[in-house]
């Protein structure tokens, strides 16, 4: 997931995390460890795979006790181990108030050398790592033969101590809001938007909101490594997750025996730059999906891919959003309204991957009708929003963090960031990692919320960084693309990192 502000004119929030398991990735353990070209790597190899016989390195001072903490592990679900960490609330006081972190264990299969434990996070920021991991289990078989792989809630989301804001109900009626106001009625709602989830955040989770941004997250990883037993950390983040561990590299630059960040972000670049960005990427990421779509019997659209073609598309599009802000769609599944922000959120949401194309193309023909379900059900997984109508945290999550880590914008009414009742401290925009072994970083060609030549950017930025090239369309790359996937199980089991340039091949599409 991307990292973006949140904001009420602005298309950008909570980003999908790569969590969906597709019925080709549990196919990936039975794919022998090739380039898609046939062209061995030459890049950089480090020592042995495994932990050897190195020592675990001092806990900073003051930290020893939770440093050598012992986690208690329980069967939570048949083949799946949980724990709880436990770790300060603010790291300037250790000695005070704690809070825990959920953690859920793949145990590995030990069909191959035993390296230690594989941490992930999907993204977000908000994204819940325990759901992810006992949801994508597939995914990772291959990887299970020589690690745990670990799942964990970063403080803040789902399971750990969590932060909560509005309610449910709240939560509908935002995402539904009119983001072109013509009422008075209709103009407070929006202006009161920032304040109001300020509000509730400040009196629903009062310790928290000061301390759930990314460098503390990091500081809690490197907890959980040392708690884990493994003197060096292995870790695969996607999307947001890579800003996580770019961040852990940051702190703990010595401490990373191998670092995977697929869909990266790059750290240099402002909140505005940032949102830009994934404006460009999505308009990119719609152009590819028409291009597929006019080969396809049942695209609402006509034509064979001209650019007049994929502009008359455009528009088209863009009239059906305009419709929905004058008149909003109904549905079949319920009897809430498809406002135009609920409709552009659903097509957001629908373009992360390929894959969700065939839905997509169901989606647009709807809406067009003035049908709006395949919208709607595209934005509440978007949001996390359960048949019953319940959501998860990840997104107040995703907010609260991102106003933690960026600078504090000047105050205004409409940026809840600039109201945020809490120090903010934010993380360094220079994070070079000097010191750290070969780190793989992984760039999706046409990926909407993580554009391409932001991998680009981290892979120079890194000292160590190695840029591996997905050409390809969809958010990130492991599990969507066979070849990556290879790469990047090898290096995370060998160190082995790929040649400098090469570049994974697009396979087939839907």
């Amino acid at each position: 997931m991307g990292r973006a502000a949140r904001t009420t004119t602005t298309l950008a929030v909570a980003i999908l995390a790569t969590a969906l398991v597709l019925p080709t990735q549990a196919a990936l353990a039975d794919v022998p460890p090739t380039y898609n070209d046939g062209t061995p790597s030459t890049g950089d190899t480090g020592d042995q795979p495994g932990r050897g016989d190195e020592e675990m390195p001092p806990a900073p001072p003051g930290l020893e006790g939770y440093y050598t903490q012992q986690l208690i592990w329980t069967d939570c679900q048949k083949g799946v181990q949980c724990a709880q960490l436990t770790v300060p609330l603010d790291y300037a006081r250790p000695e005070a108030d704690q809070i825990k972190i959920a953690v859920l264990r793949l145990p590995s299969t030990g069909e191959g050398e035993k390296i230690g434990s594989l941490l992930t996070n999907p993204g977000g920021p908000g994204r819940s790592g325990v759901e992810f991991v006992f949801g994508s289990a597939p995914l990772f078989q291959r990887l299970r033969q020589n690690f745990d792989v670990i799942g964990f809630d970063p403080r803040g989301v789902n399971l750990s101590t969590r932060l909560d804001c509005l309610t449910d109900k709240e939560r509908d009626a935002e995402i539904a809001m009119d983001i072109t106001p013509e009422t008075k009625a209709e103009i407070r709602f929006l202006e009161n938007t920032a304040q109001r989830f300020v509000q509730a955040c400040r009196t629903r989770s009062p310790k928290l909101i000061g301390h759930i941004g990314t460098m503390n997250a990091a500081r809690d990883m490197d907890i959980l490594r040392a708690a884990l037993g493994d003197p060096k950390m292995s870790y695969l983040g996607f999307s947001y997750g890579t800003y996580l561990g770019t961040v852990y590299a940051h702190l703990f630059p010595t401490r990373i025996r191998a670092l995977v960040l697929d869909g990266a972000m790059d750290p240099t670049k402002s909140q505005t730059e940032q949102n830009t960005g994934q404006s460009n990427g999505f308009a990119e990421a719609y152009a590819s999906f028409l291009k597929d779509c006019f080969k396809r019997k049942d695209c609402p659209f006509k034509g064979r891919g001209t650019d007049a073609d994929l502009l008359k598309a455009a528009k088209r599009t863009n009239a059906m959003f305009l419709k929905a802000d004058k008149t909003p769609f109904s549905t079949t599944i319920d009897d809430r309204k498809v406002t135009m922000n609920v409709a552009l959120w659903g097509w957001r949401s629908a373009l992360y991957s390929k894959f969700t194309w065939p839905q997509l193309r169901v989606a647009l023909t709807q809406a067009f009708r003035g049908d709006g379900t395949g919208l709607i059900q595209f934005s509440d997984i978007y949001f996390q929003r359960a048949a019953d109508g319940t959501y998860t945290n990840a997104d107040p999550a995703f907010r609260a963090i991102n106003c933690l880590d960026n600078p504090r914008p000047k105050r205004n009414k409409f940026d809840e960031c600039s109201l945020w009742p809490a120090k903010v401290t934010p993380v360094p925009r220079s994070m070079r990692a000097k010191g750290a072994p070969p780190i793989l970083v992984v760039g999706t060609t046409r990926d909407p919320a993580t554009p391409y030549r932001e991998a680009v950017a981290l892979a120079k930025h890194l000292t160590s960084g190695v840029l591996l090239t997905n050409d390809d369309d969809g958010h990130t790359a492991y599990g969507n693309s066979f070849c990556s996937s290879d790469v990047i199980d090898k290096y995370l089991i060998t160190l082995e990192t790929p040649k400098k340039g090469f570049v994974c091949k697009q396979e087939a599409q839907v």
